[in-house]
C-alpha cells in the first residue's frame, strides 16, 4: 500500500500543511542529517590523511557544517512549500555585506590558511616576522601571537605574517655564533687566538663539530678586530652567547692581552 497515497487522497492538513509534505520535510531532514555527518566524516579523514592540511580541520569542519545545515534547512523548507528564493537572494546580499565588512579579517584567515598549510614555524619556535622577534607562543586562523625576550606578547594579523619575510632559528636545530672583539697591536696574534679558545673551551654546549674557529677580521685605527665562531644547538644559543663574552675578559687577562678602547694620544711639539 502507497502510505503516502493513502495521506495525500485523504486530505489530512494542518493549516495548509498537509500531512505528506510533513513526513516528506521530515524525511528529507532525517536523510540530510545523515549525508551531511557522512560528508563531515570523510571530509575529516582526507584532513587526517594530509600532513599538510591537518592543522586546517579544526577550523575548516565548523565552516563546512553549517554551510550544509543551511542548504538542508533550505531543501527542507522547499519541501515544505515554502518559497526559498526571498531566503536565498536574502543570504547573498547578507554573504556580500559581511564580506565587505570583514575584508580584513577575511584576508587575515587567508594569511591563516597559507601559514598553516606552508608551517614555516611551529609553537616554541624562535622566529623574526617583519623584524619583530619572539617564540611563537600560538597560532590563531586569524593572528600569531609571539613572545618576546622581554615577556611581552606580540600579536601579529597573519596577512601580514604571510606578507613578511619569516627567518626561524630553530627550525634546523643548530645556529653559528659570531662574537667580534678587539685587542691592543701589542699582544701577539697567536696569544689573543688561544684566549678566545679558552674561553669557548669553558662551555660544553658548543659541538665539536663544525669546531670552533678564530680569524682575525680588520686592522682598525687602534686595535685589530677578531672574531671567535662556534656552532650550538639553538636553545643554547643566548646562554653560551653571554656567556662567552664574560668568560673573554678573563681568558685575556689571563693570556695578558690588552682589551683596547678609543682613546686619543695627545704630542706635545717642542
Amino acid at each position: 500500500m502507497d502510505f503516502s497515497s493513502l495521506i495525500s487522497d485523504s486530505g489530512v492538513s494542518i493549516g495548509t500543511l498537509t500531512l505528506a509534505a510533513g513526513v516528506k520535510a521530515l524525511a528529507t531532514l532525517v536523510v540530510g542529517l545523515i549525508l551531511i555527518k557522512v560528508l563531515l566524516s570523510l571530509l575529516d579523514r582526507a584532513f587526517d590523511r594530509s600532513e599538510t592540511l591537518s592543522p586546517l580541520k579544526r577550523h575548516i569542519h565548523p565552516i563546512v557544517k553549517t554551510l550544509l545545515s543551511v542548504i538542508l534547512a533550505l531543501v527542507v523548507l522547499g519541501s515544505l512549500g515554502v518559497q526559498v528564493t526571498s531566503f536565498i537572494a536574502l543570504l547573498s546580499v547578507a554573504g556580500l555585506a559581511v564580506s565587505l565588512a570583514l575584508q580584513n579579517t577575511l584576508s587575515n584567515i587567508a594569511g591563516g590558511i597559507m601559514i598553516l598549510t606552508a608551517r614555516p614555524f611551529g609553537i616554541g619556535d624562535y622566529v623574526s616576522i617583519g623584524g619583530t622577534e619572539g617564540t611563537v607562543d600560538l597560532i590563531r586562523l586569524a593572528h600569531t601571537k609571539l613572545r618576546t625576550l622581554d615577556n611581552k606578547e606580540v600579536q601579529i594579523p597573519n596577512s601580514t605574517v604571510a606578507a613578511s619575510i619569516i627567518t626561524n632559528f630553530n627550525r634546523i636545530g643548530t645556529r653559528r655564533l659570531d662574537l667580534t672583539f678587539t685587542a691592543s697591536y701589542d699582544a701577539p696574534t697567536e696569544e689573543v687566538y688561544a684566549a678566545l679558545r679558552d674561553a669557548m673551551a669553558r662551555f660544553p654546549q658548543i659541538l665539536g663539530s663544525p669546531a670552533p674557529e678564530v680569524h682575525l677580521t680588520e686592522y682598525g685605527a687602534s686595535s685589530i678586530g677578531y672574531v671567535a665562531r662556534c656552532w650550538v644547538n639553538a636553545a643554547d644559543y643566548w646562554a653560551v652567547y653571554f656567556g662567552v663574552i664574560e668568560a673573554v675578559r678573563e681568558t685575556f687577562a689571563a693570556h695578558n692581552v690588552e682589551m683596547t678602547y678609543d682613546h686619543l694620544n695627545v704630542h706635545v711639539a717642542k
